[in-house]
């Protein structure tokens, strides 16, 4: 395992300094009809306004905003849908919570570029950039730390495409290979996921979490997107609602492992567990 030392620990988010020094959670708002939890409760500015109130006030370092649903079997917006729905709230939030970092979660240049004008600091994607060719390259003309996933096929098809000979080192090497086309355009500061439950199995969503420290030779932080996954209510044969404390059983997993970002619907308890977690790690 990397030490921490050799690990980026700031990221430059519109002249913010972000410290990744201890791990930081960002909040999960879907601003969609859809999603596989929360599809619907945030479509309303009220309600995603309130909702954003909440999860700074409980710790959140970063607001993670999107606007297509990525659950499986989801259809892929185009662009100007997912503008339609998320532009609005972006330029709200922005302007209420002006010290806010915000991220979208896309995978299109044209929203991406847009959102940025309107206050977003950070580009997430779960597409790794297969998508929209232009992307990389804007992500790179904005200057903004950017979020690369890893993901087989679609949305659409993804679950039947979860065939890999080693998870690990398959994931490893599609980081390496979007970490150097990212570095050659001159992007900075990128944060790796694993993309769990996208295109993989429980198994193979398990095997990545117990060697989520494999990704930190990278250099790179890694943000752990588990909250309320599947991995977690089909193994314990409850539903999404129920979930959170599995979740929060694997957000500590994920910090032992070396996380540095906890994607997570419930800022709180997540942030309690970077607690424990720091508290435990000063008795070792």
């Amino acid at each position: 395992m990397q030490d921490n030392e050799t690990i980026q620990t700031t990221l430059n988010c519109r002249g913010h300094l972000l410290s990744l020094e201890e791990p930081v959670v960002m909040g999960i708002l879907n601003v969609t009809p859809d999603s596989f939890y929360d599809g619907g409760r945030y479509t309303d500015l009220d309600a995603a306004l309130f909702q954003v109130d909440a999860m700074l006030g409980a710790g959140a370092a970063i607001i993670d905003i999107g606007g297509m649903s990525s659950r499986p079997g989801a259809e892929i917006l185009l662009p100007d849908a997912e503008l339609k729905r998320v532009l609005p709230i972006v330029k709200a939030i922005a302007k209420r919570f002006p010290e806010a970092i915000l991220s979208i979660d896309t995978i299109y240049s044209k929203t991406a570029k847009t959102c940025a004008e309107a206050g977003v600091a950070i580009i997430n994607d779960i597409s790794g950039g297969r998508f929209d060719d232009t992307l990389f390259q804007t992500v790179a003309d904005l200057g903004l730390p950017y979020v690369l996933m890893h993901m087989k096929g679609e949305p659409g098809n993804m679950q039947g495409q979860a065939v890999y000979q080693d998870i690990v080192t398959e994931v490893l090497d599609f980081f390496i290979e979007g970490i150097g086309r990212l570095r050659a355009l001159g992007v900075r500061d990128i944060l790796l996921d694993p993309g769990f439950g996208f295109g993989k199995t429980a198994e193979h969503n398990f095997r990545l979490l117990n060697n989520l420290h494999v990704f930190q030779l990278t250099g790179c932080p890694v943000v752990a997107g588990i909250s309320r996954k599947s991995m977690i209510w089909k193994s314990l044969k409850i539903t999404p609602e129920e979930a959170l404390n599995g979740t929060t059983a694997l957000h500590m997993v994920a910090l032992q492992q070396g996380a540095r970002v906890l994607r997570a619907h419930d800022v709180r308890p997540a942030m309690e567990t970077i607690q424990l977690w720091k508290t435990l790690n000063t008795y070792s």
